[in-house]
Protein backbone atom coordinates (compact mmCIF):
# COMPACT_ATOMS: atom_id res chain seq x y z
CA UNK A 1 0.00 0.00 0.00
CA UNK A 2 2.86 2.15 0.63
CA UNK A 3 4.95 1.81 -1.94
CA UNK A 4 1.56 1.86 -4.07
CA UNK A 5 0.49 5.72 -2.44
CA UNK A 6 4.31 6.81 -3.29
CA UNK A 7 3.92 5.92 -7.30
CA UNK A 8 0.65 7.54 -7.01
CA UNK A 9 2.11 10.44 -5.51
CA UNK A 10 4.59 10.86 -8.34
CA UNK A 11 2.38 10.32 -11.06
CA UNK A 12 -0.09 13.24 -9.64
CA UNK A 13 2.76 15.47 -9.76
CA UNK A 14 3.80 14.90 -12.99
CA UNK A 15 0.65 15.31 -14.43
CA UNK A 16 0.69 18.68 -12.27
CA UNK A 17 3.10 19.66 -14.35
CA UNK A 18 1.91 19.42 -17.99
CA UNK A 19 0.46 22.36 -18.79
CA UNK A 20 -3.80 22.24 -19.05
CA UNK A 21 -3.38 23.62 -22.62
CA UNK A 22 -5.00 21.75 -25.85
CA UNK A 23 -1.97 23.30 -27.73
CA UNK A 24 0.57 22.04 -30.24
CA UNK A 25 4.13 22.43 -30.38
CA UNK A 26 6.27 21.57 -32.88
CA UNK A 27 9.90 21.43 -32.38
CA UNK A 28 12.84 20.59 -34.75
CA UNK A 29 14.63 17.18 -34.30
CA UNK A 30 17.50 14.96 -36.06
CA UNK A 31 17.72 13.73 -38.43
CA UNK A 32 14.80 14.94 -40.70
CA UNK A 33 11.66 15.51 -38.79
CA UNK A 34 9.36 17.80 -36.97
CA UNK A 35 8.39 16.98 -33.43
CA UNK A 36 4.56 17.01 -32.63
CA UNK A 37 4.48 17.17 -29.09
CA UNK A 38 0.90 17.79 -27.71
CA UNK A 39 0.55 20.02 -24.14
CA UNK A 40 -2.27 18.38 -22.93
CA UNK A 41 -0.90 14.78 -23.19
CA UNK A 42 2.42 15.83 -22.39
CA UNK A 43 4.37 13.47 -24.93
CA UNK A 44 5.48 13.30 -28.58
CA UNK A 45 2.27 12.15 -30.80
CA UNK A 46 3.96 11.93 -33.69
CA UNK A 47 6.63 13.32 -35.98
CA UNK A 48 6.38 14.97 -39.53
CA UNK A 49 9.06 13.67 -42.14
CA UNK A 50 11.37 16.28 -44.05
CA UNK A 51 12.75 15.48 -47.01
CA UNK A 52 15.34 18.21 -47.50
CA UNK A 53 16.64 17.11 -44.26
CA UNK A 54 17.66 18.65 -41.10
CA UNK A 55 15.55 21.31 -39.70
CA UNK A 56 17.25 24.19 -38.63
CA UNK A 57 14.38 27.15 -38.14
CA UNK A 58 10.72 27.38 -38.51
CA UNK A 59 8.77 30.73 -38.81
CA UNK A 60 4.75 30.45 -38.02
CA UNK A 61 2.91 32.49 -40.39
CA UNK A 62 0.49 35.60 -38.88
CA UNK A 63 -2.39 33.62 -39.53
CA UNK A 64 -1.01 30.43 -38.02
CA UNK A 65 -2.23 28.49 -41.01
CA UNK A 66 1.73 27.89 -42.06
CA UNK A 67 5.15 27.19 -40.37
CA UNK A 68 8.06 27.76 -42.68
CA UNK A 69 10.70 25.39 -41.92
CA UNK A 70 14.60 25.95 -43.59
CA UNK A 71 17.16 22.80 -43.52
CA UNK A 72 20.90 22.74 -43.91
CA UNK A 73 21.08 19.20 -45.31
CA UNK A 74 20.17 20.60 -48.96
CA UNK A 75 19.55 23.60 -48.03
CA UNK A 76 15.71 23.69 -48.76
CA UNK A 77 12.29 24.93 -47.64
CA UNK A 78 9.57 23.34 -46.46
CA UNK A 79 6.02 24.46 -45.62
CA UNK A 80 3.60 22.74 -43.34
CA UNK A 81 0.01 22.94 -42.69
CA UNK A 82 -1.08 23.20 -39.26
CA UNK A 83 -4.21 21.69 -39.45
CA UNK A 84 -3.96 18.89 -41.17
CA UNK A 85 -0.16 18.58 -40.28
CA UNK A 86 0.99 17.58 -43.51
CA UNK A 87 3.90 19.33 -45.69
CA UNK A 88 2.43 21.14 -48.57
CA UNK A 89 5.36 22.59 -50.46
CA UNK A 90 8.89 21.26 -50.50
CA UNK A 91 11.68 22.06 -52.41
CA UNK A 92 15.80 22.53 -52.20
CA UNK A 93 18.03 24.88 -53.81
CA UNK A 94 21.56 22.69 -54.46
CA UNK A 95 21.38 21.53 -57.59
CA UNK A 96 25.09 19.83 -59.03
CA UNK A 97 26.89 22.60 -59.53
CA UNK A 98 25.13 25.08 -57.49
CA UNK A 99 24.97 25.04 -53.59
CA UNK A 100 23.23 27.51 -51.36
CA UNK A 101 23.46 28.41 -47.59
CA UNK A 102 20.92 30.36 -45.59
CA UNK A 103 19.98 29.85 -42.19
CA UNK A 104 16.15 31.04 -40.98
CA UNK A 105 14.47 33.41 -42.91
CA UNK A 106 10.86 35.11 -43.15
CA UNK A 107 8.46 35.23 -45.92
CA UNK A 108 6.17 38.06 -47.18
CA UNK A 109 2.39 38.59 -45.66
CA UNK A 110 1.07 36.96 -49.18
CA UNK A 111 3.33 33.72 -48.50
CA UNK A 112 4.77 34.10 -51.72
CA UNK A 113 8.32 35.04 -51.49
CA UNK A 114 10.90 34.12 -48.49
CA UNK A 115 13.64 36.60 -47.35
CA UNK A 116 16.76 35.72 -46.18
CA UNK A 117 20.60 36.23 -46.11
CA UNK A 118 21.69 33.80 -48.29
CA UNK A 119 25.68 32.79 -49.89
CA UNK A 120 26.36 30.69 -53.41
CA UNK A 121 28.46 28.27 -54.03
CA UNK A 122 29.80 27.23 -57.29
CA UNK A 123 31.68 24.48 -58.54
CA UNK A 124 34.15 25.08 -61.24
CA UNK A 125 36.24 22.63 -62.95
CA UNK A 126 39.21 23.09 -60.29
CA UNK A 127 37.59 24.98 -57.39
CA UNK A 128 34.28 26.25 -55.52
CA UNK A 129 33.16 30.42 -55.78
CA UNK A 130 32.01 31.48 -52.61
CA UNK A 131 30.06 34.32 -52.68
CA UNK A 132 30.00 37.28 -49.51
CA UNK A 133 26.22 36.68 -47.66
CA UNK A 134 23.50 38.16 -49.53
CA UNK A 135 20.14 39.53 -49.37
CA UNK A 136 18.27 36.55 -50.60
CA UNK A 137 14.51 36.72 -52.24
CA UNK A 138 13.13 33.04 -52.90
CA UNK A 139 10.07 32.47 -55.02
CA UNK A 140 8.01 29.86 -53.09
CA UNK A 141 6.22 29.19 -56.04
CA UNK A 142 8.95 28.65 -58.79
CA UNK A 143 10.97 27.36 -55.78
CA UNK A 144 14.32 29.28 -56.42
CA UNK A 145 16.37 32.21 -55.83
CA UNK A 146 15.14 35.01 -57.90
CA UNK A 147 16.83 37.91 -56.46
CA UNK A 148 20.03 38.76 -54.72
CA UNK A 149 21.91 41.79 -53.64
CA UNK A 150 24.96 42.29 -51.76
CA UNK A 151 24.94 43.70 -48.18
CA UNK A 152 26.45 46.55 -47.46
CA UNK A 153 29.93 46.56 -45.10
CA UNK A 154 28.21 47.98 -42.38
CA UNK A 155 25.17 46.18 -42.27
CA UNK A 156 26.53 43.06 -42.11
CA UNK A 157 26.27 42.11 -39.13
CA UNK A 158 22.64 43.94 -38.96
CA UNK A 159 21.90 41.33 -41.73
CA UNK A 160 24.00 38.39 -40.58
CA UNK A 161 23.30 34.27 -40.23
CA UNK A 162 21.08 34.54 -37.55
CA UNK A 163 19.86 37.73 -37.18
CA UNK A 164 15.92 37.95 -36.29
CA UNK A 165 13.42 39.38 -39.65
CA UNK A 166 10.13 40.52 -39.88
CA UNK A 167 8.39 42.06 -42.58
CA UNK A 168 5.79 44.96 -42.71
CA UNK A 169 2.26 44.01 -42.97
CA UNK A 170 2.06 45.69 -46.64
CA UNK A 171 5.18 43.54 -47.48
CA UNK A 172 7.29 46.58 -48.40
CA UNK A 173 9.65 46.83 -46.06
CA UNK A 174 11.73 43.95 -44.13
CA UNK A 175 13.45 43.99 -40.77
CA UNK A 176 16.85 42.40 -39.59
CA UNK A 177 17.44 42.66 -36.35
CA UNK A 178 20.85 42.26 -35.48
CA UNK A 179 23.79 44.43 -34.03
CA UNK A 180 21.88 46.95 -35.22
CA UNK A 181 18.31 46.94 -37.24
CA UNK A 182 18.52 47.72 -40.60
CA UNK A 183 15.35 48.67 -42.70
CA UNK A 184 15.53 47.34 -45.99
CA UNK A 185 13.57 48.14 -49.39
CA UNK A 186 12.29 44.88 -50.46
CA UNK A 187 11.36 46.32 -53.90
CA UNK A 188 15.20 47.57 -54.12
CA UNK A 189 16.86 44.96 -51.52
CA UNK A 190 18.72 48.19 -50.03
CA UNK A 191 19.03 49.68 -46.51
CA UNK A 192 16.70 52.91 -46.27
CA UNK A 193 17.78 53.52 -42.47
CA UNK A 194 19.59 52.26 -39.51
CA UNK A 195 18.03 52.13 -35.73
CA UNK A 196 21.20 52.11 -33.25
CA UNK A 197 19.54 49.19 -31.28
CA UNK A 198 21.36 46.00 -30.83
CA UNK A 199 19.48 42.66 -29.78
CA UNK A 200 21.39 41.01 -27.00
CA UNK A 201 23.93 38.63 -27.36
CA UNK A 202 23.03 34.75 -27.12
CA UNK A 203 26.75 33.38 -25.76
CA UNK A 204 26.16 29.70 -24.92
CA UNK A 205 23.53 29.29 -26.21
CA UNK A 206 22.73 27.46 -30.01
CA UNK A 207 21.05 28.78 -32.61
CA UNK A 208 19.09 31.42 -30.86
CA UNK A 209 16.63 32.44 -33.05
CA UNK A 210 15.47 36.60 -32.07
CA UNK A 211 12.00 37.10 -34.46
CA UNK A 212 10.46 34.22 -33.90
CA UNK A 213 7.12 32.49 -32.58
CA UNK A 214 7.96 32.56 -28.77
CA UNK A 215 10.51 35.39 -28.93
CA UNK A 216 8.34 38.39 -29.32
CA UNK A 217 4.88 39.37 -28.37
CA UNK A 218 2.41 38.64 -31.53
CA UNK A 219 0.24 41.32 -31.78
CA UNK A 220 -0.21 42.34 -35.57
CA UNK A 221 2.03 44.96 -37.30
CA UNK A 222 3.93 45.27 -33.98
CA UNK A 223 7.54 43.96 -32.86
CA UNK A 224 8.50 44.06 -29.43
CA UNK A 225 11.46 41.97 -27.69
CA UNK A 226 14.68 43.08 -25.88
CA UNK A 227 17.45 45.13 -26.80
CA UNK A 228 20.65 46.55 -25.87
CA UNK A 229 21.93 50.78 -26.20
CA UNK A 230 24.59 52.35 -24.89
CA UNK A 231 24.34 55.74 -23.56
CA UNK A 232 25.71 58.50 -26.12
CA UNK A 233 28.27 59.59 -22.89
CA UNK A 234 30.11 57.01 -21.65
CA UNK A 235 28.70 54.04 -23.73
CA UNK A 236 27.33 52.05 -20.84
CA UNK A 237 25.65 49.46 -22.20
CA UNK A 238 21.70 49.41 -21.13
CA UNK A 239 18.80 46.47 -21.74
CA UNK A 240 15.41 47.17 -22.52
CA UNK A 241 12.42 46.55 -24.36
CA UNK A 242 11.79 48.33 -27.74
CA UNK A 243 8.27 48.25 -29.35
CA UNK A 244 8.65 48.27 -33.26
CA UNK A 245 5.75 49.59 -35.04
CA UNK A 246 6.27 48.04 -38.59
CA UNK A 247 4.52 50.40 -40.72
CA UNK A 248 5.26 53.12 -39.44
CA UNK A 249 8.57 52.31 -38.65
CA UNK A 250 8.55 54.28 -35.28
CA UNK A 251 10.00 53.07 -32.08
CA UNK A 252 9.75 53.42 -28.58
CA UNK A 253 12.47 51.76 -26.01
CA UNK A 254 12.40 51.50 -22.62
CA UNK A 255 15.69 51.00 -20.31
CA UNK A 256 15.45 47.97 -17.66
CA UNK A 257 18.94 48.04 -16.47
CA UNK A 258 22.60 47.46 -16.55
CA UNK A 259 23.17 44.83 -20.11
CA UNK A 260 24.39 41.37 -18.40
CA UNK A 261 26.96 39.55 -20.39
CA UNK A 262 24.39 37.35 -22.43
CA UNK A 263 20.70 37.30 -22.68
CA UNK A 264 18.35 35.39 -24.97
CA UNK A 265 14.54 34.56 -25.64
CA UNK A 266 11.82 36.69 -24.70
CA UNK A 267 8.39 35.13 -23.36
CA UNK A 268 5.28 36.28 -23.02
CA UNK A 269 2.76 35.61 -20.94
CA UNK A 270 -1.20 35.82 -23.09
CA UNK A 271 -2.42 38.27 -21.02
CA UNK A 272 1.05 40.58 -22.33
CA UNK A 273 1.14 41.10 -18.11
CA UNK A 274 4.85 38.75 -17.74
CA UNK A 275 7.59 38.34 -19.77
CA UNK A 276 10.31 35.95 -19.07
CA UNK A 277 14.46 35.49 -20.11
CA UNK A 278 17.10 33.94 -19.57
CA UNK A 279 20.75 35.37 -18.57
CA UNK A 280 24.17 33.79 -18.29
CA UNK A 281 27.54 34.96 -17.07
CA UNK A 282 30.68 32.86 -17.57
CA UNK A 283 31.89 29.84 -19.80
CA UNK A 284 32.29 26.55 -19.25
CA UNK A 285 32.53 25.51 -16.01
CA UNK A 286 32.19 28.81 -14.29
CA UNK A 287 28.50 29.30 -16.90
CA UNK A 288 25.52 30.60 -14.37
CA UNK A 289 22.02 30.46 -15.75
CA UNK A 290 19.18 32.33 -14.70
CA UNK A 291 15.63 33.11 -15.38
CA UNK A 292 14.19 36.72 -15.09
CA UNK A 293 10.68 37.55 -14.88
CA UNK A 294 10.15 41.01 -15.90
CA UNK A 295 6.87 43.28 -14.74
CA UNK A 296 5.65 44.44 -18.64
CA UNK A 297 3.70 47.11 -16.85
CA UNK A 298 6.93 48.69 -15.14
CA UNK A 299 9.42 47.18 -17.04
CA UNK A 300 11.09 45.88 -14.39
CA UNK A 301 12.97 42.82 -13.15
CA UNK A 302 10.46 41.56 -10.13
CA UNK A 303 12.23 37.73 -9.69
CA UNK A 304 15.30 35.85 -10.80
CA UNK A 305 16.12 31.99 -10.06
CA UNK A 306 19.63 30.48 -10.88
CA UNK A 307 18.96 27.08 -13.08
CA UNK A 308 21.44 23.99 -14.13
CA UNK A 309 23.22 25.73 -17.25
CA UNK A 310 23.03 23.08 -20.19
CA UNK A 311 25.84 23.60 -22.72
CA UNK A 312 23.37 24.54 -25.48
CA UNK A 313 19.45 25.35 -25.10
CA UNK A 314 16.42 27.15 -25.80
CA UNK A 315 14.04 28.98 -23.54
CA UNK A 316 10.06 28.47 -24.42
CA UNK A 317 7.04 28.80 -22.36
CA UNK A 318 3.85 26.77 -22.56
CA UNK A 319 0.61 28.46 -24.66
CA UNK A 320 -0.98 29.53 -21.31
CA UNK A 321 1.74 31.47 -19.85
CA UNK A 322 2.05 28.65 -16.50
CA UNK A 323 5.15 26.45 -17.23
CA UNK A 324 9.10 27.76 -18.90
CA UNK A 325 10.27 25.27 -21.09
CA UNK A 326 14.18 24.33 -21.48
CA UNK A 327 15.08 22.80 -24.71
CA UNK A 328 17.31 21.68 -27.15
CA UNK A 329 20.28 19.75 -27.91
CA UNK A 330 19.05 16.83 -25.96
CA UNK A 331 16.15 14.27 -25.71
CA UNK A 332 14.17 15.55 -22.97
CA UNK A 333 12.02 18.48 -22.13
CA UNK A 334 12.63 21.06 -18.61
CA UNK A 335 9.55 21.86 -17.12
CA UNK A 336 9.82 24.92 -14.36
CA UNK A 337 6.54 26.51 -13.46
CA UNK A 338 6.38 30.62 -14.14
CA UNK A 339 5.15 31.78 -10.92
CA UNK A 340 8.15 30.19 -8.80
CA UNK A 341 10.73 29.51 -11.40
CA UNK A 342 11.15 26.83 -10.02
CA UNK A 343 11.53 22.87 -11.28
CA UNK A 344 8.78 20.44 -12.23
CA UNK A 345 9.44 17.56 -14.07
CA UNK A 346 11.67 16.66 -16.97
CA UNK A 347 9.60 14.97 -19.90
CA UNK A 348 11.83 12.39 -22.18
CA UNK A 349 10.94 13.05 -26.07
CA UNK A 350 12.20 10.80 -27.47
CA UNK A 351 13.94 12.02 -30.16
CA UNK A 352 17.24 14.65 -29.90
CA UNK A 353 15.75 18.03 -30.51
CA UNK A 354 17.95 20.73 -32.70
CA UNK A 355 18.24 24.34 -32.22
CA UNK A 356 15.20 25.15 -34.96
CA UNK A 357 12.95 26.47 -32.14
CA UNK A 358 10.11 26.19 -30.70
CA UNK A 359 6.09 26.66 -32.48
CA UNK A 360 3.21 26.67 -30.69
CA UNK A 361 -0.55 26.16 -31.97
CA UNK A 362 -3.41 26.51 -30.75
Amino acid sequence: MQKYRLMLGAGLAMLSAIPASAATLFMGSYPDRLLVFEEGKGAVTSTIKLDTGLPTSMQLSDDGKRIYVTTITTSGIEVIDTATRKVINKFSLNDGTTRYRFWGGVPDPTGRFFYTVISKFEKGIDRYTVSKPMYGVIDLKLQKVVRTAEIEKEDERSGGWRSGYKVSPDGKYLYAFGEKVAIIDVATLKVTDRIDLAKPEGTGMENVGFGGTLDAIRTPGQYVSLFNAADPYVHNKMFGMARFDLSTRQFDFTPIGPAPEAMAGLQVTPDGKHAYTVVTDGKLGNKRCEFWHMDMATNAVVDKAEFPCRSRFRLGMSTDGAKLYIYGASYDLEIYDAKTLKHETTLDLGYDTTGAGMVAVE
